[in-house]
């Protein structure tokens, strides 16, 4: 039985802690992802650990929340996820997810967004989220599609990576 509304039945989403900077360190780092999360040099510890400082700021203070993809039985880290520009105004939030290679494949990122599509429309009262997704990220569109994500639109050429312009498509998931 759950007792949380962050909490899944293998996996639950957490704050981030003190003791996941080795964790963020490795994420953060990684080159594969820079791509999707827009980095272009690497953190240092120092800034993460003083990233995971302020991380207790509230989503309507800090326009962002990022919690951690836990595994329930293991407590392994295996991945994150994010609400990013946060609007009450306009009720909206972009959204990212990310899961480790080593757990990819397991579900755990489809159960992660079902959870957090959940507290976002009930707790946060949100009307809409939106995914901004590279054309060639097959497993990412079907991941928001498969939670009713549509896609809404094309930025032509928005991504420079690996020598070529890469088109991103927007997902927007709309509260009935």
């Amino acid at each position: 039985m759950k007792n949380n509304l962050l909490e899944g039945n293998t996996i639950k989403l957490r704050a981030l802690e003190p003791e996941d900077l080795h964790f963020l360190y490795q994420i953060e780092n990684n080159t594969l992802f820079w791509e999707v999360s827009h980095t272009q040099t690497p953190f240092s510890k120092y800034l993460l650990k003083q990233y995971l400082e302020n991380a207790h700021l509230d989503i309507f203070e800090a326009k962002q929340l990022r919690l951690l993809i836990e595994e329930k039985e293991t407590k392994i880290q295996i991945g994150m996820i994010d609400l990013f520009d946060f609007n009450p105004k306009h009720k909206r939030a972009g959204i990212g997810i990310l899961i480790h290679p080593n757990y990819q494949q397991n579900g755990f990122a489809s159960e992660a967004l079902s959870i957090l599509i959940k507290y976002a429309f009930s707790h946060l009262d949100l009307h809409q989220l939106y995914a901004n997704i590279t054309f060639d990220n097959k497993k990412s569109i079907a991941l928001f599609t498969k939670h009713a994500f549509k896609k809404v639109g094309v930025k032509k050429d928005w991504l420079f990576s690996d020598g070529i312009f890469k088109d991103e498509i927007l997902f927007q998931l709309i509260k009935q």
